[in-house]
């Protein structure tokens, strides 16, 4: 074979393509939309009916519109509205035992609720100071009236059910645990809407808000026990407020029996028909 023959060239080989980069995923941001983004938002809230229904379906509409000027009458609705609702779920609750009960339910549900609601204001103003909001008390104080007509308005929703049982049954103590589940329930609802409205104030941490959390809800139960009793008959001798200071800790474990060593006349006032 002749050396001078060229060596013919190797075949290519059929290599396949390489394969193209895994697509990066999109960033995605946990970051609250900033408020009034949506068109929607920006619409003015003129009416109480337009304020529950935006509490309900756009609650950030309610929240842009409190940081706008002239949210006063805003926040005039949302307290009415909450009184409103506050007193029509008391007079289901003074179904159970009808007579004064009727409007005595009615004025303690509304006024306690109102009543611990504003003194847990400034605690709630400090507290979001010191996490770095920049919400204004004013703002402030309309969130809290937004939360407490959220409350109100899922009470509201609860009220045919609450008034079937109080037909049904005759013992307070399990009418007041029922009152309770639907007010803790009403409530996580109406927290949860102040928590959308806090994050939205630049807040760096959460922490003063949830300790706030915990002091309004041990005011609240606490304000039940000093305007008892709300389910029941009350004392002819104290027909509106007991003169017998207790913690609610006490107070309900006298209603359920729990301290057998001491008679219990509030308990039995209560269940006298």
């Amino acid at each position: 074979m002749n050396e001078n023959t060229p060596t013919p060239p190797p075949f290519p080989q059929n290599t396949p393509p390489a394969p193209p980069p895994p697509p990066i995923p999109p960033v995605v941001s946990y970051a609250p939309k900033p408020l009034g983004e949506n068109p929607e938002e920006r619409v003015p809230i003129t009416s109480p009916i337009q304020a529950i229904e935006a509490i309900l379906r756009q609650p950030r509409r309610v929240m842009y519109q409190l940081r706008q000027p002239g949210a006063g009458a805003l926040m005039l609705y949302l307290m009415l509205v909450a009184i409103f609702c506050a007193v029509i779920y008391g007079v289901v609750v003074g179904t159970f035992s009808m007579h004064d009960q009727l409007w005595i339910a009615p004025v303690k549900i509304a006024g306690g609720l109102l009543f611990a609601t504003l003194i847990c204001l400034p605690s709630l103003y400090i507290f979001a100071c010191l996490s770095g909001s920049q919400a204004r008390l004013a703002e402030i104080y309309g969130l809290v009236m937004g939360m407490l007509m959220l409350t109100t308005i899922l009470l509201i929703g609860f009220a045919p059910v609450a008034w079937l049982f109080s037909q049904s049954t005759e013992s307070p103590n399990w009418m007041g645990t029922l009152h309770l589940i639907f007010w803790f329930i009403a409530a996580l609802f109406g927290l949860r809407f102040l928590n959308n409205a806090f994050s939205h104030s630049h807040a760096k941490s959460n922490a003063g808000f949830n300790t706030w959390v915990v002091i309004f809800m041990l005011v609240v139960v606490q304000m039940t026990t000093a305007l008892r009793p709300i389910v029941g008959s009350p004392n002819i001798k104290e027909p509106f407020f007991p003169t017998e200071k207790k913690f609610f800790v006490s107070y309900w474990a006298d209603c359920l029996g729990l301290n057998s060593d001491r008679p219990n006349p509030e308990r039995n006032d209560s269940q006298r028909r």
